[in-house]
């Protein structure tokens, strides 16, 4: 068990160690050691206000962590987002609980409350603890101003004859933002008195930030608790708060008796008076939505606690007002340690379309699979003006994003630049026709029917796509130099065509132009047989114009059913693809490359790791395959097991893995999870078929 030393100047966590909780709005990024390291407000593509994990300086951080030597273990309480990290050492035991509120469905009483909250408590003994809340507003790029002032939101406030009670407000102008941090210190033993809570001012601005702190040192002992809330207080409030002398507080002061008779709902319900019972109401209430949620499920395969973490971490990646999901709910965080790929993923793909929904379908999450395929439908109704579509969108719905590059911020580990914004929203990248046209035909098998003016939509989606079939463009992964006749993007642009077929036959609806559809989809099919098939090294290649190299996208045909899996082309480009990269494969150490990052040229440079989204695309294709050749399915059951391993202590995936077994990229990556859900449903649904352990 590691022991952690508390020092001065803590550096950074690796991106694994770190869970997530979230709201439907946003989500924050919790280390093993206890500190908020990644959280933009109101909304996941808001500007953040803690990013320690891209500058351990100045990022901003919300910490609670203890000042002797301690050991740490997080989890999430069960089948919830509700994340718990303890601190031991022989001395004591304390515990963390953090939390963004959330209603079970059964209530209504209470808007959604937009906080951050934060519980320690000690089980054991006494553990000396301190918090630090250093907001850095707009990216750390906007100062702001500090106070510690009565705070009139708790009820002790209003006690006569002293106020007793503080909370400390963050302003900023600038980035036209504020927060207040509150507090409820509480004892949950009879014999155990109430702990002191004494906030004061702390100086970070020789680190880099842009305006004062906050601190505070106690030591709570056995049943002794203090949550920490964190929140954007109402404008008014603010507003008045930041003017609020002790002595205005004093003549603002109603008895006690009174306050409990009635006066509490002079407040607005967005805005209740904080107390220990409200906190407690919050803390159940969240864990009976996130319970009462995931046994929505229908999945009752083999490895169902990893599939059932993967459906809750998508739920936490779902933008609840427009049905958006984000790929990620962070930013910059990068691929390789020390490398330039470092990309913003805060905003919904329509290439990710089919996977997400095919995941929420075999989970049986219908209601969020028919929001999300409303915001892909909207997407199709705005198109462009030349009927094509952006690659991806804001969780709003908008076509820009741009990038920007913050050089302040030294990025993890020195992983420079830091990015925002993503300059490949206005890229051409044919695939993602494909993906769209796979998931409305999905949501046709398994929801609501298509409206004529829809489909009529759909069809002039299909005529693009045959209007464009010849052009090159930057496929699925967002090259950024020349256009090529990319294979991947040839395949998906054949399942676009397939698509739109079956659905008008399925649905019987009006296809005017049905056999130039069939045309051009059998023509593009031969073409993609005669131009991206290397004979000589036996495998499809990346694009017609770079025939030998590798692509492990194109573990997709079979999942995508454009060919078989026991077809001898496709078997074959599999097992070079699970060749070791000494021996001209992608596979190392049961995981799997993109492509060689120095034999094919992406304008981007640098290293990176193994993909998980295409580690898992590999299983799946060996599953497969395992329908004709059971060895294959034994492959893929180990080498999924195996993946498996890679994900963190609480069951998280990001992006990619390093050589030596470290998560890279930005966290938590949806994909990774959409794709080990899939794998999971198909490859159980192989072995119960095979009977194969």
């Amino acid at each position: 068990m590691n022991i952690n030393d508390p020092k001065p100047d803590r550096g950074y966590i690796p991106l694994g160690d770190h869970g997530l909780i979230g709201n439907l709005r946003t989500a924050a990024l919790v280390s093993i050691d206890g500190s908020i390291e990644s959280y933009c407000i109101p909304n996941f593509d808001s500007p953040s206000i803690f990013a320690r994990i891209l500058d351990k300086d100045k990022g901003g951080h919300f910490s609670i962590s203890p000042t002797v030597p301690f050991t740490t273990k997080q989890n999430y309480l069960p089948s919830s987002n509700v994340l718990q990290t303890k601190f031991l050492n022989d001395q004591g035991v304390a515990t963390i609980t953090d939390f963004l509120p959330r209603q079970p469905k059964s209530s209504t009483a209470r808007p959604l409350l937009a906080w951050l909250i934060r519980r320690v408590e000690v089980i054991r003994g006494s553990f000396p603890l301190r918090v630090e809340c250093a907001p850095a507003f707009d990216y750390a790029r906007a100062p702001h101003t500090t106070k510690i002032i009565p705070d009139t939101s708790v009820p002790s406030t209003f006690i006569k004859p002293k106020i007793a009670h503080h909370k400390v407000l963050f302003t900023s102008p600038k980035a036209g933002l504020s927060l207040d941090l509150r507090y409820i210190a509480e004892a949950t033993l009879e014999t155990v008195s109430v702990p002191a809570v004494d906030l004061q001012i702390l100086d970070l601005t020789g680190k880099g930030h842009l305006g004062l702190s906050a601190c505070c040192d106690f030591t709570l002992s056995e049943g002794q608790a203090v949550t920490f809330v964190l929140r954007i207080p109402p404008e008014k409030e603010a507003r008045d708060m930041s003017k609020l002398t002790p002595e205005k507080a004093q003549e603002m002061c109603v008895p006690y008796e009174q306050l409990l008779l009635g006066a509490s709902d002079l407040r607005p319900p967005e805005d209740p008076f904080l107390t220990k019972e409200l906190l407690r109401e919050l803390l159940e209430g969240t864990t009976q939505y996130w319970n009462g949620w995931i046994r929505r499920s229908t999945y009752d395969g083999s490895w169902k606690e990893a599939v059932n973490r993967s459906a809750l971490a998508l739920k936490l990646l779902i933008y609840e007002p427009t049905g958006a999901v984000v790929a990620s709910p962070t930013f910059s965080l990068p691929e390789y340690i020390g490398g330039t790929r470092n990309w913003d993923y805060r905003a919904s793909w329509i290439r990710d379309s089919s996977f997400i929904l095919y995941a929420l379908i075999r989970l049986g999450f219908t209601h969020e699979a028919n929001a999300y395929m409303e915001f892909i439908l909207e997407r199709l109704r705005t198109r462009n003006p030349d009927g094509s579509l952006n690659i991806m969108y804001t969780i709003h719905g908008e076509k820009l994003f741009p990038e920007e590059v913050l050089s302040h911020l030294e990025g993890h580990k020195g992983s420079r630049p830091v990015r925002i914004g993503n300059g490949a929203i206005d890229h051409v990248q044919l695939d993602i026709y494909g993906e769209l046209m796979d998931c409305i035909y999905l949501s046709q098998k398994y929801g609501k029917p298509l409206s004529y003016d829809t489909w009529v939509a759909v069809r002039e989606i299909v005529e693009f796509v045959i209007d464009h079939l010849n052009e090159p463009d930057l496929s699925i992964w967002e090259v950024r130099d020349r256009h090529r006749n990319f294979t991947y993007s040839k395949v998906m642009l054949w399942v676009a065509i397939d698509r739109g077929l079956r659905l008008a036959d399925k649905r019987s609806l009006p296809c005017p132009r049905r056999n130039e559809w069939i045309a051009a989809r059998d023509a593009l099919y031969e073409e993609i047989m005669a131009k991206a098939w290397n004979p000589k090294m036996r495998f499809f290649a990346q694009s017609y114009e770079d025939l030998d190299v590798l692509d492990s996208s194109l573990l997709i045909m079979p999942l995508v059913f454009f060919m078989t899996p026991s077809d001898p082309r496709f078997l074959s480009t599999l097992r070079q693809i699970s060749n070791t990269p000494e021996r001209g494969g992608l596979t190392s150490n049961g995981l799997v490359y993109r492509y060689d990052v120095k034999k094919a040229e992406d304008g981007v440079g640098g290293e990176e790791g193994t993909f998980c989204l295409c580690t898992l695309w590999c299983v799946e294709a060996l599953a497969r395959a395992g329908e004709y050749d059971v060895t294959m399915l034994r492959k893929a059951v180990g080498m999924f097991e195996d993946f498996l391993q890679y994900t963190n202590h609480v069951g998280l995936c990001t992006e990619e893995i390093s050589a030596a077994g470290e998560a890279l990229g930005n966290a938590v990556q949806g994909f990774t999870h959409v794709t080990l859900i899939s794998a999971a449903y198909n490859l159980s649904r192989m072995q119960a078929k095979f009977k194969v352990t």
